[in-house]
């Protein structure tokens, strides 16, 4: 039998039973859409965690209270525990490194913000000038903090987009006057709307210089201290001469963590793919669920259509000929549900996207190719027992029967 009449005979056996066909093919493609869906999810939060870390700022060296004894970067040790505080004095000492350019102090706190009688809680931010160039960050309107001594600071304010917009409304805010706990500040700055970034909203933010936050919540302690390293390259030399300051300012002991952007973003990115590729391997479990089913329905089909197998040997039709018969129909109904589950996936990712902008659920192409092959292989894989079982009927029986 020819290729041509292979196919069309497959065809018309599997459009001889609609409704079976049909559930057969939403089968496949309910487990290809998972896949698809599934690993469009994973990679989406690999790329925005990537991205939004990569938005802190270029070649950063970031140092944390606290001693991390894992190695490497661990996202649950974030948060030490502290045997000797970060000061703005270990802060400035790192500005003779040879390879930083820059170094912002960063102390974090929660206040309320006060002006014209409108009140609303807000995360302060004591830092310094340099900030805004560590950080990339762009203002709106106004100027950032002022050059001055880290110790003292003039008592001056630069707030997020949303702060200012509850606050002052359509009136102008700078040079406005705002309470933020027992002090008064002066605005000079209103940050560009940015939004919200690993779980933290910059519009909602507040930052003042550092000697006045540290004031304010009654603490000489540092959150982070961010350096920026003169060039990419020199990174590796920059968190090296960070950390020999800290153990030489710390008496001998390193007794803080040192990590760098790219050893962040690298271990997000090894422990997002590896999620990635666990939820494919969940979602190809449906895969395997949908080929016992095409067994299933062929090993049905067999029954039924055992007059027609007869009748197909006895006109000289050979048992590879009803094999190929058989496992064309598999492999026809495997490659539809294939096709539309690949339809439907990406239909699923564009819907996530649209509700969520700033998630970017594109689907990889190794799963989507191997979400699709899967389906084929497995299709035609369970499609082998019913199609040896038909090859395998004795024509004059399989007449008797008819």
């Amino acid at each position: 039998m020819r290729s041509p009449d292979l196919i069309r005979f497959a065809r018309d056996a599997a459009t001889g039973n609609p409704l079976r066909t049909a559930l057969l093919v939403l089968a496949m493609a309910i487990g290809v859409a998972a896949v698809v869906v599934l690993t469009a999810l994973g990679d989406g939060a690999r790329r925005y965690v990537m991205n939004e870390f990569s938005s802190l700022g270029t070649n950063l060296v970031i140092v944390l209270p606290g001693r991390s004894e894992t190695s490497g970067f661990n996202p649950g040790n974030a948060i030490t525990s502290t045997t000797r505080d970060l000061t703005i004095d270990d802060a400035q000492s790192l500005q003779r490194a040879s390879a930083v350019r820059r170094v912002a102090p960063l102390a974090i706190g929660t206040s309320e913000i006060s002006a014209g009688g409108k009140l609303r809680e807000v995360i302060v931010a004591g830092t310094t000038s340099e900030y805004l160039d560590v950080r990339r960050m762009a203002l709106g309107q106004g100027r950032f903090l002022a050059v001055s001594d880290w110790r003292r600071g003039a008592a001056e304010a630069v707030i997020g987009a949303k702060v200012r917009d509850e606050m002052f409304g359509n009136e102008p805010a700078l040079g406005q006057l705002v309470r933020i706990g027992d002090r008064r500040f002066r605005v000079v700055g209103v940050m560009a709307a940015s939004g919200q970034g690993l779980g933290m909203n910059t519009d909602e933010l507040v930052m003042v210089p550092v000697a006045l936050a540290q004031a304010m919540f009654n603490s000489n302690t540092l959150f982070r201290i961010l350096v920026e390293a003169n060039s990419r390259d020199a990174i590796e030399t920059a968190k090296t001469q960070v950390a020999d300051i800290i153990k030489l300012r710390h008496e001998g002991e390193l007794d803080v963590t040192v990590i760098t952007q790219d050893a962040v973003l690298a271990t997000f990115d090894r422990l997002l793919g590896a999620l990635t590729l666990g939820v494919a391997g969940i979602a190809a479990i449906s895969l395997a669920v949908a080929g016992i089913l095409v067994m299933n329905v062929m090993l049905v089909s067999v029954t039924q259509r055992t007059a027609e197998i007869g009748l197909l040997k006895a006109l000289g039709a050979t048992g590879a000929t009803i094999r190929m018969v058989f496992l064309t129909e598999a492999t026809m109904l495997s490659l539809a549900g294939a096709v539309v589950g690949y339809g439907l996936g990406l239909a699923g990712a564009a819907i996530i996207r649209q509700l969520y902008p700033a998630f970017p659920a594109f689907p990889p192409d190794w799963a989507v190719l191997a979400g699709l092959g899967t389906a084929l292989v497995t299709g035609i894989l369970f499609g082998v027992m019913p199609a040896r079982r038909a090859a395998r009927l004795d024509p004059v029986q399989a007449l008797s029967k008819r």
